[in-house]
């Protein structure tokens, strides 16, 4: 049985664009901290630590490549959301932060964020 997956970015990646920097995805950020503050939830889903530049193979493979934005919750095979954004060959999956954030309280028990 296969479990969600969530997708984030590895933390320090370099951008061709802005030479000579470092930098780190903050939605990502948000959810390393969110994972860190409810380590007995986060044991619920896998996580996987995705390099910066595309193509990135990893997540093309399970939800396609015009979806290898991240982060991204891809779903259990067979579960949906209430916040599923897409699906891609049967599987569902979440992208953007907040549809990720609400779909980790509803499919994991996550703490909803203060409003």
């Amino acid at each position: 049985m296969t479990r969600d997956k969530l997708f984030l970015l590895k933390p320090g990646f370099e951008d061709p664009s802005y030479p000579g920097q470092k930098f780190y995805c903050w939605h990502c950020a948000l959810m390393e901290g969110v994972l860190a503050s409810f380590p007995e939830l986060s044991e619920r889903l896998d996580v996987e630590r995705i390099a910066w530049p595309r193509p990135r193979t990893t997540v093309i493979d399970v939800v396609g490549l015009e979806n290898q934005s991240l982060p991204l919750l891809v779903l259990e095979e067979g579960e949906t959301s209430s916040y599923q954004t897409g699906v891609y060959r049967g599987r569902a999956f979440v992208s953007e932060k907040d549809n990720i954030l609400a779909a980790l309280t509803e499919r994991h028990g996550f703490p909803n964020p203060h409003p």
